[in-house]
């Protein structure tokens, strides 16, 4: 298993903590509210939202260096739009994941 890390967001902040801080409070307070979201799409069962929830989590996922997880974020995407769920329980565990690493950052 994959762990979340912070290489590419120092790499983006070129060793400027302030920018290192900016984005890392960018991913503290918008992958939670993103999440949400997708939850909330899941319940209704609206694929296209679905999709563009599972879309937009997976930018904060390859930003926290989980090659393997945008991997699978990408391919459930794929697979919404053929009107299926499968990849959804891979999916939900990198949530899981970075849940309790954001708490930690």
């Amino acid at each position: 298993m994959e762990f979340p890390n912070l290489e590419y967001i120092n790499q983006l902040a070129g060793g400027d903590a302030a920018i290192k801080m900016k984005l890392i409070h960018i991913i503290k307070t918008e992958f939670p509210e993103e999440k949400k979201e997708y939850y909330r799409s899941i319940e209704v069962g609206v694929f296209p939202r679905i999709e563009e929830n599972v879309h937009r989590v997976k930018h904060k996922i390859s930003i926290l260096g989980l090659t393997k997880g945008y991997e699978v974020a990408n391919a459930f995407e794929y697979n919404l739009r053929n009107l299926d769920l499968k990849g959804k329980e891979d999916f939900e565990k990198i949530l899981i994941v970075i849940t309790e690493y954001i708490k930690t950052i």
